[in-house]
């Protein structure tokens, strides 16, 4: 049997293919009508931004500014402020762990909301690289370590958004699976290891939802930059995938103009300082590249603005959005099925979840003070969050719940939040006012023309954040800066801080996620309001490639005496009925520009826990981290609920999955396991070079070679309900598989099937994913799901022959729950 290559498409299909095929022809037609009314400075400048998010307009042709905003768990628009709120999804990581592409095409389809809303054409996201080390910084960005799961959410995703008529940006094309040197590194990746993993999610993409963009990335791979790499984006991506659209590069990582150009490069930037524009007109009339080459760059940016609607006299791919979506319903939906259930053991004759009716000591800080989304680029500000507590509180019969604070994860300031109300005050260099805005956070961080109205860069000489602050706690409280440059910070009256804050190491982005500097301590008392003022000079540098002002005002609490409040917290949950700590990691340990040094929970939290569980034996963990942390305890305690960083609605969705009213939906995306067990874990270069010397073993696949066991298997997540595997049928590569729900309640499944080789390859994983899906069904009912296994999962990339190669011969087909938790298997050979 030889799995086919698609399926026959029906008569409706034909002819909505052939309307979209002709409309593709007309704003082909379009384009190239614009395309010939332009002049070289014209075509050059309309490839660089003209600011940070913005490409020039072009009013002669029709064409507005085509606008950008990052994502992926949000849209943030041109502004980067509290002050101009986003509805703020969970981390992709949480998406993933749904394994479900329709509700990531939904999450998309709300994105695409919101950017119109916000006046976006063209989001940065889905970030798609893997999770091949669990040390990786940001891999709460990114989706899996599995490249068919990433390249099947990311597909929906996608899908989602432009289905709303806004560009993507697939991202981050190619291996930029950690943080370390970023901007320099040079990713040594066997050809083989990049076409069966890390390029495996673009290709998928590029087939399956025709992506509008692709961005890529800062680091080098085998030699050349990725904003350079002719082979991997001109010989690979336009050539074999025949993707046709924009490549926008990741921000400052162009370096060369020619280079750049010529490895199909089509956007620098941001702006107004780039490689293109006037350099790249100059390069033209000097005989370095051709005017042709530009042609077919700016080709690609005209195809992407009549998509989108920016470009006159042409229809746009999406002349009607689709219905409005419930942004915060969304968010709450996509939570309670993110969250991952490794652990539920049976306390007192019934398992620790669902709550069983009675008290609940809920501790720990992020309960709280909730984080529900990365650090970085990814960062969006929502109107409000729901936290743990909040959710519980809400939940939960009155007087039924108790919390204490009993470890903080923040071990450093954190940007000021609670108890804070101010505003900046923009002055001119006599010290007269010319603007004012809120900044309900603390932060400011204005890019280009994103300045409070009356506001310009010419007049602006300082900034100021001031207003007050109420403690919520008595005690010595700890307030710093985040920035660079000179700064004056006053609290009640007295001036702690007049000085410069110099950059730590030479990164570009050092000022954004940086951490921040203690530079003051007051003892202040709960409920007392003090004056708070940061005062900042701002001199910007003509070096820089646009204007960007970025500061905040940090905070930390009182340090109140661990031991206290840990036992505290653990005499707390010795009176309750059951006890739910919530752990965290913070914007110091999951963030863009650094990876981790461990997997471990920052703070004494890991003594929380088990303070708690020797207290109170039905105790519950919930973990929000958006990758993989060690969990010690894990045997000690009688639940584990992975929660990600579950957005806005996440301490909702929380208290709706342990209360019972919805199950935990979610499957791991990742293995979970201890760092010592790890099998990769370098993502630091040495001498500029990071070599990818473990080749196409990462995740499941490098755990089962080294013959290791996780501490929770990819795939794994328990319900509330169980479910029995009855049969399954071949038919061909098509798998039928009939299960039944033998709980006592509705549930959810998602059925994973895993291919292995009957004899054993050591060049091989032993093991992989080779399709899913997912089936609900209600107590004591019946379902069957159909999937295809698809003919790539049969195929290796051969180095020799520079192609893919089907690989004949006989596989178990192993139908389950998990990697290690098939409950049929049956042989196929092809």
């Amino acid at each position: 049997m030889v799995p086919s290559q698609g399926l026959r498409r029906g008569g409706a299909a034909v002819t909505q293919t052939a309307n979209a095929e002709e409309k593709d022809r007309a704003r082909e037609a379009a384009v190239e009508a614009a395309l010939g009314l332009l002049d070289l400075d014209a075509k050059a400048g309309l490839l660089s931004g003209q600011d940070m998010w913005t490409l020039p307009a072009l009013p002669e042709i029709g064409l507005a500014s085509l606008v950008m905003s990052d994502g992926p768990v949000g849209v943030r628009g041109v502004r980067w402020t509290s002050d101009d709120p986003s509805v703020a999804l969970p981390s992709p990581t949480a998406l993933a762990a749904s394994w479900d592409p329709d509700l990531a095409r939904r999450a998309g389809a709300l994105l695409a909301q919101e950017a119109r809303r916000k006046g976006v054409h063209v989001l940065l996201a889905p970030t798609v690289n893997l999770h091949r080390s669990p040390l990786g910084g940001r891999h709460f960005e990114a989706y899996s370590e599995d490249p068919y799961l990433t390249g099947r959410i990311g597909s929906g995703y996608v899908a989602g958004v432009q289905s709303g008529g806004v560009g993507t940006t697939v991202k981050h094309f190619v291996a930029n699976d950690a943080e370390t040197d970023r901007f320099t590194v040079n990713n040594l990746v066997s050809e083989r290891a990049l076409r069966e993993l890390y390029l495996a999610p673009f290709e998928a993409i590029v087939a399956d939802a025709r992506p509008w963009g692709v961005m890529t990335a800062y680091n080098s791979v085998n030699g050349p930059t990725m904003t350079e790499h002719t082979h991997l984006v001109q010989d690979v991506l336009r050539g074999e995938w025949g993707f046709d659209g924009v490549n926008v590069s990741d921000w400052v990582a162009a370096r060369s103009t020619t280079g750049a150009l010529r490895g199909g490069l089509d956007i620098a930037m941001p702006g107004p300082r780039t490689v293109y524009g006037a350099a790249l007109a100059r390069a033209v009339r000097d005989g370095e590249v051709t005017e042709a080459e530009v042609d077919a760059a700016v080709r690609n940016v005209l195809r992407l603005a009549a998509r989108v609607g920016a470009l006159a006299g042409t229809e746009p791919a999406v002349a009607e959005p689709p219905a409005a979506v419930d942004g915060p319903a969304l968010a709450r939906e996509i939570a309670r099925r993110s969250f991952v259930l490794v652990r539920n053991e049976p306390r007192a004759g019934r398992p620790a979840l669902p709550l069983r009716p009675g008290t609940v000591a809920l501790s720990g800080a992020a309960a709280r003070d909730a984080r529900v989304l990365g650090g970085g680029s990814a960062t969006v500000f929502p109107d409000h969050v729901v936290s743990p507590l909040d959710g519980l509180t809400a939940a939960l019969p009155e007087g039924t719940l108790t919390y204490s604070v009993g470890a903080d994860p923040n071990t450093e300031l954190t940007a000021a939040g609670a108890g804070f109300d101010l505003r900046a005050v923009c002055r001119d260099a006599s010290g007269e006012v010319i603007g004012t805005g809120s900044v309900p956070g603390g932060h400011i961080q204005w890019m280009g023309s994103d300045l409070p109205e009356g506001v310009t860069h010419d007049r602006l000489d300082s900034v100021e954040l001031t207003g007050t602050f109420t403690p919520r706690e008595s005690g010595t409280h700890t307030f710093g800066i985040k920035g660079l440059g000179a700064f004056t910070l006053t609290i009640d009256g007295t001036t702690y801080f007049d000085d410069v804050q110099r950059p730590a190491k030479d990164d570009p982005f050092e000022a954004m996620f940086g951490a921040p500097e203690s530079r003051a301590e007051a003892d202040l008392t709960a409920g007392v309001p003090v004056e708070v003022s940061l005062h900042h000079l701002i001199r910007l540098s003509d070096d820089l490639p646009a204007k960007v002002i970025t500061f905040s005002l940090a905070h930390a609490e009182p340090r109140f005496d661990p031991d206290a409040a840990i036992a505290e917290a653990a005499e707390a949950a010795r009176a309750a009925d059951t006890a739910v700590v919530v752990v965290a990691t913070t914007e110091r340990v999951e963030s863009e520009g650094f990876d981790r040094t461990d997997l471990r929970l920052p703070g004494r939290q890991d003594d929380l826990v088990r303070a708690v569980a020797a207290a109170n034996p039905n105790t519950v963990v919930v973990v929000n981290s958006g990758s993989p942390v060690e969990l010690p305890w894990r045997e000690e305690v009688a639940a584990v609920l992975l929660g990600w960083f579950p957005g806005q609605e996440g301490g909702a969705a929380l208290a709706d999955v342990l209360t019972g009213a919805e199950e935990p939906g979610g499957r791991l995306p990742t293995t979970w396991g201890d760092l010592a067990d790890a099998p990769v874990t370098r993502v630091t270069p040495e001498n500029g070079e990071l070599h990818y010397g473990e080749g196409v073993f990462i995740g499941y696949r490098a755990w089962d070679q080294a013959g290791r066991t996780p501490a929770y298997p990819f795939g794994h997540g328990l319900g509330y309900t169980d479910w029995e595997y009855e049969s399954a049928d071949l038919d061909g590569t098509a798998a039928t598989v009939r299960l039944r729900n033998t709980g006592e309640r509705p549930g959810r499944e998602v059925v994973q099937v895993y291919l292995a080789p009957a004899e054993p390859d050591a060049s091989r994983p032993a093991r992989w994913l080779a399709g899913f899906a997912v089936a609900e069904a209600g107590p004591g009912e019946r379902t069957e799901v159909t999937l295809d296994l698809p003919r790539r999962a049969f195929e290796v990339w051969d180095e020799a022959a520079g192609s893919w190669a089907f690989v004949k011969g006989s596989y178990e087909v192993r139908i389950g729950r998990s990697i290690t938790d098939p409950r049929i298997t049956t042989p196929i050979t092809v």
